[in-house]
C-alpha cells in the first residue's frame, strides 16, 4: 500500500502512517477497550436516576432530598474532567485511564453500602472524579489511533457506549431493583470497572502521538505502532507528528486558548453545556416524572432507558455523516430536532406507546449530537493540548449537567408538570444549535 507523506527520509509521520493503513486488529482492540470504559461510565453515571424512586422509598425521604445526591457525582465529574486532561497531556493517556476506572469502580461499589444521604453524597462525589476522567481520555486516546477517514465514525461509535451504558442501567434496574433492591445496580457499577482496570493495565497501549510529542523515546513509539505495520515501523529511525511544525506552546492552556483555537474552545463549551442540560434533566428526572404521571416503576425505568438507547441508534449515523459532510451543520441539525421532539414528548402523555416512541426519537437527536461532540473536539485540537481540550469541554459541560439535574428538582418543587418541564428544554436546544453552527463558521481550521 502507498504511504503518502508518511515518511521524510527515515522519519515517519505518525498520523500519515495511520491514515495509510487499513485498520488493524490492534486498533480495533483500542476501540473495544475504550468502548467498555465509556459503557461502564454511562452505566454508573445514570445509576442514581434509576435507583432514586426505590431509594427514596427505602429510606423514607422525599425526592427533593435526593437533589444534592443527584448532583454530587456530576460535581465530581467536573473536577475529574478538568484535572485529568492536563495530567494526561503530561503523564500519558493510559495511566490516567487506568486510574480513572479504578477510582469510579471502587467508590461505586462503596456507594452500594451507604446507609444515609450524607454518606451517599460523599461517595457519589468521589465516584464522579473517576467518571469525569474516563470519558475524555478514552476519546483522546482512540482519536489518536484512528485514520482521518474514519475518525468521527469510530469515536462516535465508541461514545455511544456511554448511551448504551445509561440505557443498560435502565433495563438492568427494571429487573434487578424490584428483586434485589437499589444496592444491586451500584454493586454491578463497581465490580465491572475493577475487572476492566486490570484488563486495561495489560492490553491498552499508550498513544503513539503522545509519546512523540513528549519525547518518550523512539523505542516506545516503535513498540506502540509496530502492531499496525511492523515492517514499515522497523524501517523508521525517528517519528514525528504534523502539528510539531506549527504548535510550539508548552503550556496546554496556551494551546487551547491560542488565537487559532480560543473562539472555537468557548463555542464548544457552550454547545456541550446546553446539550447536557437537556440530557441530565431527562436522565435524572424522566423516571420520576413518569411515576408522577401514573406510570409503573417498570414502565418509568423502561421509557427512561429508551431515551439513552436512542443515542446508541443514532451515534454511528452521526459519525458517518460527520466524515462526509460539514460536521458542525450535522450536529446542529440534531440539536435542533432534539428541541422539537422534547416539546413533542411533553404533549404525548396520553399514550404510552406514542410517548415511548417520541422519547426514543428525542434520545436519538440529543444523545446523537452529544456523542459527536468529543469527536469534534478531538479533531479540533493538536496533540499537545488534545486531552486538555476534550476534557475541559466535557468538564465545563458538566456544569450543564449539574444545572439540568438541579432544574429538574427546582421545577418539580415549584409545581411544574410534565408538559411544562419538557417544553422548557426547547431553549437549551436552540442555544446548542446556534453555538455549534457559529463555531463552524468562525473556526479557521480543525487541527488533526
Amino acid at each position: 500500500m502507498n504511504q503518502p507523506q508518511s515518511a521524510v527520509g527515515n522519519c515517519l509521520d505518525v498520523q500519515s502512517f495511520i491514515n495509510a493503513q487499513p485498520i488493524s486488529r490492534y486498533q480495533w482492540r483500542v476501540v473495544i477497550l475504550c468502548f467498555l470504559i465509556v459503557f461502564l461510565d454511562g452505566l454508573d453515571t445514570a445509576a442514581m436516576g434509576f435507583i432514586a424512586p426505590a431509594l427514596s422509598l427505602d429510606w423514607g425521604i422525599d425526592r427533593a432530598s435526593l437533589g444534592p445526591v443527584m448532583s454530587a457525582a456530576l460535581i465530581g465529574m467536573v473536577f475529574g474532567a478538568l484535572g485529568s486532561g492536563p495530567l494526561a497531556d503530561r503523564f500519558g493517556r493510559k495511566v490516567v485511564l487506568v486510574g480513572a476506572v479504578l477510582l469510579f469502580g471502587a467508590f461505586s461499589l462503596a456507594s452500594a453500602y451507604s446507609t444515609n444521604v450524607d454518606q451517599l453524597l460523599v461517595l457519589r462525589f468521589l465516584t464522579g472524579l473517576g467518571l469525569g476522567a474516563g470519558m475524555p481520555n478514552a476519546t483522546t486516546l482512540l482519536s489518536e489511533y484512528t485514520p482521518e477517514r474514519k475518525k468521527s465514525l469510530l469515536v462516535t461509535s465508541m461514545f455511544c457506549g456511554f448511551n448504551l451504558g445509561m440505557a443498560g442501567g435502565g433495563f438492568i434496574s427494571a429487573k434487578l431493583i424490584p428483586a434485589f433492591g437499589w444496592h444491586s445496580l451500584l454493586m454491578i457499577g463497581g465490580i465491572l470497572p475493577l475487572i476492566l482496570a486490570v484488563v486495561l493495565l495489560f492490553w491498552l497501549p499508550e498513544s503513539a502521538r503522545y509519546l512523540v510529542v513528549r519525547n518518550r523515546g523512539t523505542d516506545k513509539v516503535r513498540k506502540a505502532l509496530a502492531p499496525i505495520d511492523p515492517t514499515l515501523v522497523a524501517q523508521a529511525s525517528s517519528f514525528r507528528v504534523p502539528e510539531q511544525k506549527t504548535v510550539k506552546a508548552r503550556n496546554v492552556f496556551a494551546v487551547i486558548f491560542s488565537g487559532t483555537y480560543s473562539t472555537g474552545t468557548l463555542l464548544l463549551w457552550l454547545t456541550y453545556f446546553m446539550g447536557l442540560v437537556i440530557v441530565y434533566l431527562l436522565t435524572s428526572w424522566l423516571p420520576t416524572l413518569m411515576r408522577d404521571s401514573g406510570a409503573s416503576m417498570e414502565q418509568a425505568a423502561f421509557i427512561g432507558a429508551l431515551f439513552q438507547f436512542g443515542g446508541v441508534l443514532s451515534a454511528v449515523g452521526v459519525g458517518w455523516a460527520m466524515d462526509r459532510f460539514n460536521p458542525h451543520k450535522v450536529i446542529g441539525i440534531f440539536y435542533l430536532f432534539a428541541g422539537v421532539f422534547a416539546y413533542a414528548v411533553g404533549q404525548s402523555l396520553g399514550s404510552i406507546t406514542l410517548l415511548a416512541t417520541l422519547v426514543l426519537v428525542a434520545g436519538m437527536c440529543v444523545n446523537g449530537a452529544q456523542s459527536a461532540m468529543p469527536s469534534l473536539a478531538a479533531r479540533f485540537y493538536p496533540t499537545q493540548g488534545r486531552a486538555t481540550g476534550v476534557s475541559w469541554m466535557l468538564g465545563i459541560g458538566r456544569f450543564g449537567a449539574i444545572l439540568g439535574a438541579w432544574m429538574g428538582a427546582t421545577l418539580l418543587g415549584l409545581g411544574w408538570n410534565f408538559e411544562q418541564v419538557l417544553t422548557a428544554l426547547v431553549i437549551p436546544a436552540a442555544l446548542a444549535t446556534t453555538a455549534v453552527v457559529i463555531k463552524g463558521m468562525v473556526s479557521h481550521a480543525d487541527a488533526t
